[in-house]
């Protein structure tokens, strides 16, 4: 379980890191997607629609407002993707 954890983790950074175009070393968990990667509002909506495609998953409105940093995304992603 441990391997398919580190492999969704590292899918979800490589997703925010081609969509902001940015140096991978920034997208740590703790980083904020708005206020330290640079997303704005429609980067943010990509984001969640490339994640919900290469995950199959649906991420509600209120989920995707309530994210604030990559490890938050993460979080959302183990949450709906285990057993």
């Amino acid at each position: 379980m441990e391997n398919s954890s580190a492999d969704a983790a590292s899918r979800v950074r490589a997703i925010i890191i081609e969509q902001l175009g940015i140096d991978p070393a920034r997208v740590v968990d703790d980083a904020s997607i708005v206020d330290d990667l640079g997303a704005d509002y429609l980067e943010v909506a990509q984001i969640v629609m490339m994640i919900e495609d290469e995950f199959n998953i649906e991420i509600s409105d209120d989920v995707a407002e309530a994210v604030i940093t990559v490890g938050d995304v993460i979080y959302v992603v183990m949450s709906k993707t285990e057993g």
